[in-house]
């Protein structure tokens, strides 16, 4: 019995050596199976109460976890790994996560998820927590509101909220795409930096450059370097300005250069351009050059509307016509060109203070027009006209062009032509209507009609001025070659006397209401912005009558 009992008790003792070894080898096999690589479900280890903590990022969640002996200080996430850093939260296919130094390196289909309008997606993501700084790394789309950026490799700094591309990237928004090989994004101002080989492209335009300033939201690029914009009405060259491609308006600086598509260009201290419209108007030495015209319009201030092919120019206004080789320049206070409907002849038009100079022909007026459809220029209110030593004024004056010269000069109220001979002497004719015909740039023949009177110094054999010629009849022909009077003819009803000089009064000189204007004549192409006081009296006094004195009522 004692036997019994003792082997009954050496038997328990063993069987709990055994259920103790058993215990072991479980204990053994669940370590085993823990230091090893086997599937769990990751928990969140910090309470939810904690998981705002700032600066800190948080595993939420993973369908596996594994622990690499080799690297000891990261855990090795797989499957639908989604982690919270604040209220921004982060996605990927897996993932090396450094709890301890608070980053991740996240793998495959990479999303950052920061609110409902910002997200951005990778193959890759190297994120800092500490430093609050992502790296992301092939095929980077960035998503927010209307905005997108593509690019292969992009730093997103979180705590000024500035994302960065340097290796080439692109911008869409709902209005344009924009390129560039360094740029750089603001979600929070919209705001865009863009640096080498810039491209902005619509439907409308493109624009070129090395630097742009963009905001995504108002659709405005700011222009800092050497531009180029280009459109089917125009090419814009520009280093500084700014461009609103909602509106297509433009604030250029820095003397920019609008080319149009005809040929027109426009230039300035300032421009503000609406491409739409076809307006630049420039501010601060304006220069309108149209090379199908051979014309040159500038202004410290003018505009140029490319639709209606109207321009304007005012202070120290000047237009320049250079289809001849011999340029003429145009002087007045404003100048403007438009178009005459129905046939869109061109018309120019200056005033007041009128002055214009060309080596062949000067002249001065309160206002002048040009008209392309019958090659007319109209001079109104006190003009008066030079060519070489002749002076023609009266109260209109219509000059015929052909080819941009002189061939004809009409005036149909009153004329009067003055020579000068020698000091004080001057050939003198006048009448109701004038016409006098150019021949390369030089009087050839003037025809006089209706109350003729004349002052005539013939020369001499030997070239001296001995006598005074006085008549007056009605109508008069003079033909001149050589700058000398070749043949003078005046009929009906004439009469005159002849007086030598010796012996002529003061008075005889000169026809009543002539004057030699010789002091307000330009001299120059600069001389046309001086306006003399003898010009300002001039245009303040009444329009000229036809003098009607006749030699026949002195003797009366």
């Amino acid at each position: 019995m004692n036997n019994q009992n003792k082997n009954n008790k050496t038997f328990h003792q063993r069987h709990k050596i055994l259920k103790g070894l058993l215990c072991l080898l479980a204990l053994w096999l669940v370590y085993i199976a823990f230091d090893t690589p086997a599937a769990r479900a990751v928990k969140p280890m910090i309470p939810d109460a904690n998981r705002y903590q700032k600066e800190k990022v948080f595993l939420e969640y993973a369908d596996s976890l594994f622990m690499d002996e080799s690297h000891p200080e990261f855990q090795v996430l797989k499957g639908n790994v989604k982690f919270r850093k604040e209220d921004m939260f982060m996605y990927c296919d897996s993932a090396n996560f450094y709890d301890k130094e608070n980053r991740l390196d996240a793998f495959g289909n990479v999303k950052m998820e920061q609110g409902d309008t910002l997200n951005v997606f990778a193959d890759k993501l190297y994120y800092d927590g500490q430093e609050e700084y992502a790296r992301l790394r092939h095929n980077v789309r960035m998503e927010h509101r209307n905005t997108t950026l593509f690019t292969d490799s992009f730093d997103y700094d979180l705590l000024d909220n500035i994302g960065y591309y340097f290796e080439g990237g692109k911008i869409v928004d709902e209005q344009n795409t924009l390129t560039s090989k360094y740029g750089q994004y603001a979600p929070d101002t919209k705001d865009t930096q863009l640096l080498f080989d810039v491209e902005l492209v619509n439907d409308k335009y493109v624009m070129n450059t090395d630097t742009l300033f963009y905001n995504t939201e108002s659709h405005v690029a700011d222009i800092v370097g050497n531009t180029i914009i280009v459109s089917d009405s125009s090419t814009v060259y520009t280093d500084q300005g700014w461009y609103n491609t909602d509106d297509d308006r433009a604030t250029l600086y820095n003397r920019s250069l609008i080319v149009g598509k005809g040929g027109q260009t426009l230039t300035g201290d300032t421009i503000f351009y609406d491409r739409s419209a076809g307006f630049g108007e420039a501010f601060g030495n304006m220069i309108l050059t149209d090379s199908a015209k051979s014309t040159i319009l500038m202004g410290d201030y003018g505009f140029h509307n490319e639709k209606s092919n109207t321009s304007f120019a005012t202070r120290r206004a000047l237009a320049m016509e250079f289809s001849q080789g011999d340029t003429i320049y145009v002087h007045g206070d404003t100048i403007r060109t438009y178009l005459l409907m129905p046939d869109s002849s061109r018309v120019m038009c200056a005033y007041p203070n009128v002055r214009f100079f060309r080596t062949d022909i000067q002249g001065i007026c309160d206002s002048l027009s040009f008209m392309s459809r019958d090659s007319m220029l109209y001079m109104h209110r006190h003009p008066i006209l030079w060519n070489l030593e002749r002076q023609v004024m009266g109260n209109v004056i219509k000059i015929h062009m052909n080819d941009s010269t002189v061939e004809k000069a009409y005036l149909p109220e009153y004329g009067m032509l003055g020579e000068h001979v020698a000091d004080e002497f001057y050939n003198q004719l006048s009448g109701k209507e004038m016409i006098a015909y150019f021949d390369n740039g030089e009087i050839s023949q003037l025809d006089v009609n209706g109350n003729v009177m004349a002052i005539l110094l013939p020369m001499e054999n030997d070239s001296t001025y001995n006598k005074l010629v006085n008549a007056e009849g009605s109508f008069l022909i003079v033909r001149i070659k050589n700058r000398q009077i070749e043949k003078l003819n005046l009929w009906p009803d004439v009469s005159g006397k002849v007086t030598p000089i010796y012996l002529a009064k003061k008075s005889q000189y000169y026809l009543k209401g002539f004057k030699w204007y010789g002091e307000i004549r330009p001299k120059d192409q600069y001389d046309i912005f001086a306006i003399p006081e003898a010009m300002k009296t001039l245009f303040s006094s009444p329009e000229s009558i036809a003098p009607v004195r006749r030699i026949r009522n002195e003797n009366e």
